[in-house]
């Protein structure tokens, strides 16, 4: 029953082990990601077009509940920039310009999100991760950053501009109301932006929104801003929120799904790629199913609390790690810098100009655009970054939802590509040992005369079934020498389905025509298995099969049609150990 409730209560376990030294690392990471996800979440809450106090409600309650359920020792949630891009093309779908009507959409789509992601981990649907592969992912985070900066114009340059996750839509609004260009608050968010890069390039360790938001306070409380026609945030209300709960009917529900399925997955994405990231580097296990549940908890529990979709900050995380937290607690006292902020400090950053979060995200998800990933994926795999590539257009072109989806299937599509047509190694004899190897990869593999042998890399399935019988046929008969025997080296066939099974019969018998004898080697078990379990041992013969192609290739010498057979079979044992 301990066990039970340590693993669904991982804070218990943690409790059992902490220690004042823990408590001292943790409370000094712990407050340094508080400075700076004061500034950030409010910038972030922009982002889905909605008040600024929002952002820091989400850095509120989420924190206290996270540390709760979570595996992993380092990640530090709240809200982030692609989650609230989501969530603001999501609130676009279902409601009109309203605040207080998009505020409640936002919270609702909190909770489903959480709803979804508790059930997923307990349902341990934590495998959905693999549905996301690095290309997928890669081109969907070089793309989105794009869309988030493109939606920070209407802040940085003071034109009206409708919300919108399809850029083209942004620059057709940009070129009709180009005319509203403000100048003063164009050069000023110029400037955010110059002294934010420089910080982040010549002084790394800083936390470069903490610093100029701390300078701009100083400034606006000399000068005020508003006289340049510089728009600042104005109001944020002080206190901390309420439980509040609005339910808007099974129609609402049904509307905001999609958005909140999404999220569900792609922050799960996000806290999986983080929790497996600092587990190998640190040496502790993490549960992906529970990290589900962490991460819902906080969501649906925040929810209650007028808190926005939350999920693991890169950014947050790696200044966590840098400044030594030891333990998920660290999100406890960012929560607490968070708390103190909306008691007693609110008041202080209203006077902080728009300009400033909007150059604020610009250059946080700037650096998500990761160029050096993109020739990575064409320098080593070319069918990986053809998928990162149809991702990234996608997202930009038909949207986020639906470009994770085409990104996916695409994923998908490549892999059926693979299996249909996989490689084919044809092996040859490695000199003084019993080691056959790929004859155009090493010179110095030797053919056996009269025997073919081929090693499928890859399963043999319906996929590929009929590029395999193809193959073999086709190789068997264009040899320069007469072939008698086909060897296939099955080591490396992990499934043989039922399609696969009906097109080795038609090899064997095509084969057979000809006068070639068919062996496999090296099968492992459970492809064994399903050879014997199809009742079709008359077919598929004891002793067409083998451990190892050593053994394949002596039996076939031993029969080989040849007045020279017995000669060729000690050339062979001459050649091998």
């Amino acid at each position: 029953m301990k066990r039970m409730l340590t693993n669904y209560l991982p804070i218990l376990k943690e409790l059992n082990n902490y220690s004042l030294t823990k408590l001292k690392a943790d409370s000094t990471a712990g407050l340094t990601v508080g400075i700076v996800l004061i500034p950030q979440a409010m910038a972030y809450a922009v982002i889905a077009g909605l008040p600024p106090i929002y952002g820091l409600y989400a850095g509120l309650v989420p924190l206290f509940v996270y540390p709760i359920f979570a595996t992993s020792k380092h990640i530090s949630v709240g809200p982030v920039a692609l989650d609230m891009l989501i969530l603001s093309v999501g609130l676009g779908l279902v409601v009109g310009d309203g605040v207080s009507d998009k505020v409640t959409y936002a919270i609702l789509i909190a909770m489903l999100t959480g709803v979804f992601q508790i059930g997923m981990g307990m349902l341990n649907m934590g495998f959905i991760f693999n549905l996301f592969s690095r290309p997928v992912i890669s081109g969907f985070t070089i793309a989105a950053p794009i869309i988030i900066i493109f939606s920070q114009l209407e802040n940085l340059l003071k034109i009206e501009i409708t919300n919108s996750q399809y850029i083209h839509e942004i620059l057709i609004q940009l070129y009709m109301n180009i005319d509203q260009l403000h100048l003063p608050t164009l050069l000023i968010s110029i400037l955010f932006i110059v002294i934010l890069v420089l910080l982040r390039k010549y002084a790394p360790k800083l936390p470069e929104s903490v610093i100029v938001v701390g300078l701009v306070l100083i400034v606006a409380s000399i000068f005020d801003l508003r006289q340049f026609g510089i728009q600042e945030i104005d109001s944020i209300p002080k206190g901390i929120p309420g439980f509040s709960f609005k339910w808007l009917g099974f129609d609402t529900f049904k509307e905001i799904m999609p958005t909140a399925l999404t999220l569900a997955l792609v922050q799960f994405m996000t806290v999986a790629s983080l929790a497996k990231t600092f587990s190998r580097s640190y040496d502790y296990s993490i549960d992906p199913n529970q990290e589900l549940i962490a991460i819902g908890s906080s969501n649906f529990i925040g929810g209650m609390f007028s808190s926005l979709p939350v999920s693991g900050s890169f950014s947050r995380s790696a200044i966590a790690e840098q400044t030594g937290t030891k333990t998920a607690f660290s999100n406890i006292f960012a929560g607490l810098w968070i708390l103190l902020t909306l008691l007693f400090f609110t008041s202080i950053f209203t006077v902080l100009p728009m300009p400033l979060l909007g150059a604020i995200i610009v250059v946080s998800v700037a650096r998500l655009i990761d160029v050096k990933e993109i020739n990575f994926l064409f320098n080593t795999k070319r069918r990986d970054a053809i998928v990162a590539l149809i991702t990234f257009i996608s997202v930009l072109t038909i949207g986020i939802q639906e470009g994770i989806i085409v990104g996916i299937v695409s994923s998908v599509i490549a892999i059926l590509i693979k299996l249909g047509k996989p490689t084919v190694a044809e092996l040859g004899l490695i000199p003084d040992t019993r080691t056959f190897r790929n004859i155009h990869r090493f010179e110095e593999a030797k053919q056996i005369p009269g025997i073919l042998i081929l090693r499928i890399d890859a399963s043999f399935s319906f996929v590929n079934a009929q590029f395999f019988k193809n193959y073999i046929l086709e190789k068997s008969i264009t040899r320069e020498k007469e072939t008698q025997f086909v060897i296939i080296d099955g080591s490396t066939i992990g499934d043989l389905d039922v399609s696969a099974m009906d097109t080795l019969v038609m090899i064997i018998d095509a084969l057979n025509e000809d006068g070639i004898e068919l062996y496999i080697s090296g099968l492992i078990g459970p492809v064994r298995d399903v050879i014997w379990d199809a009742k079709m041992r008359t077919i598929f013969k004891h002793d067409r099969f083998f451990d190892t192609v050593h053994d394949a290739v002596e039996e076939a010498l031993f029969h080989i049609d040849d007045a020279d057979s017995s000669e060729r079979l000690q050339d062979y044992r001459s050649l091998s150990l």
